[in-house]
């Protein structure tokens, strides 16, 4: 969208306020210090010793770089639109005011990507994430809308970018399945795929119903980041039930077939992790107590969220208790966040992982009801 400048000055005085509040609300001084930081351990000797550290630490000294590269860039830009447009007038040459107005358009288009930057902001964004995908209430057209939403997702992170493995897949008995799980990995996957977890309602033509009556199915998503050694969680193995079990063809050549499957049951919570993908029965029962503990530990994260929001006097449901989106293939089309009221016609688009505003229009939420709270970023 190309930025209409009336009023030059007033163009150039707006551009270097947001500047400013921009370095502010990207908390720059102290991002500089942990840029320094990031450069030493990107040039350690053993750094890649531990590759998913040196991934992280790659990424986010990209990111910060940029993020400064930018900010610096924007202010010369500004700078030398201003001197250009001051020559222009003396001269009478639209051309080069036209140029300065472009350049100026051009930082306005930068600075809304630096405030998006701003929406990441919470302590585990930057982490993997721990993506579960569970047929709710519906039967078989709740188990083949689960099956709908993990294809969704798994257009959506590779569209985006991001790599995932499927650690298991449950099939149901007549079609779709009952549960799949995604661990994400990319830059800021986290703070990314929160605003998927909860309750998504979908609204259609029943594929399964020979008098093709129209249906509501639900479906469950859960997002944890993925914490690794950090999740300290004690778990008793008295709290465990684990069984084994042969995996399911449901991920193709992304899952083993052997009886190596496990799946772990938390027994005072009731939280079932399943991993089928590694090459043994041990090596599946690490990564499922992986999962588990970042689910503990985010479970203790969101309990502690909704005690002192009760105490604050909020009376809203937990975040991941609550239906959060609607998909309308009958009578009409549309998809729609409860949340955000951000809603979009092209259901089919989202269905095949055009999920962008969605994610978008949530972190702005997030950001507006964390300030409302009186937190500060």
């Amino acid at each position: 969208m190309t930025l209409e400048i009336t009023d030059p000055k007033a163009t150039l005085a707006e551009l270097r306020q947001r500047l400013v509040e921009a370095r502010g609300f990207l908390d720059l001084d102290t991002k500089e210090k942990e840029l320094e930081e990031l450069r030493e351990r990107a040039s350690a000797a053993d750094l890649w010793d531990d590759p998913d550290e040196a991934r992280t630490v790659s990424q986010r000294l990209a990111r910060y770089e940029g993020l400064f590269d930018m900010v610096g860039g924007l202010g010369a830009k500004i700078d030398d639109a201003e001197v250009l447009l001051e020559l222009a007038a003396e001269a009478g040459d639209e051309a080069s005011r036209k140029e300065a107005l472009d350049d100026l358009g051009e930082v306005a288009r930068q600075l809304d990507a630096l405030e998006l930057e701003s929406l990441y902001y919470d302590e585990h964004d930057d982490s993997d994430a721990i993506l579960s995908v569970h047929a709710g209430a519906g039967g078989v057209d709740a188990q083949d809308w689960a099956e709908m939403l993990a294809r969704m997702y798994q257009r959506f992170l590779t569209d985006a970018g991001f790599s995932y493995t499927v650690e298991e897949v449950t099939e149901g008995e007549e079609a779709g399945i009952k549960s799949a799980t995604f661990t994400v990995k990319g830059d800021r996957a986290y703070g990314t795929l929160e605003s998927e977890r909860g309750v998504h309602r979908l609204v259609r033509i029943s594929p399964f119903d020979s008098n093709a009556r129209r249906h509501t199915s639900f479906a469950g998503v859960v997002v944890v980041p993925d914490l690794g050694d950090q999740a300290k969680v004690e778990i008793d193995e008295d709290d465990l039930r684990i069984d084994t079990y042969r995996s399911q063809g449901a991920g193709g050549q992304h899952v083993n077939t052997t009886d190596s499957a496990v799946r772990i049951t938390h027994l005072p919570t009731g939280i079932v992790v399943q991993c089928q993908n590694e090459r043994s029965q041990l090596q599946n029962k690490a990564r499922a107590m992986a999962i588990l503990q970042s689910r503990l530990a985010e479970r203790a994260r969101l309990e502690r969220q909704a005690q002192l929001e009760e105490l604050r006097g909020d009376q809203g449901e937990a975040a991941w208790g609550r239906q959060i989106r609607s998909y309308v293939l009958q009578p009409y089309q549309m998809a729609k966040d409860l949340r955000t009221d951000h809603e979009v016609g092209n259901v089919q688009g989202v269905l095949d992982g055009d999920l962008m505003g969605f994610v978008e229009a949530y972190l702005r939420w997030r950001r507006a009801e964390h300030e409302a709270s009186g937190d500060s970023a």
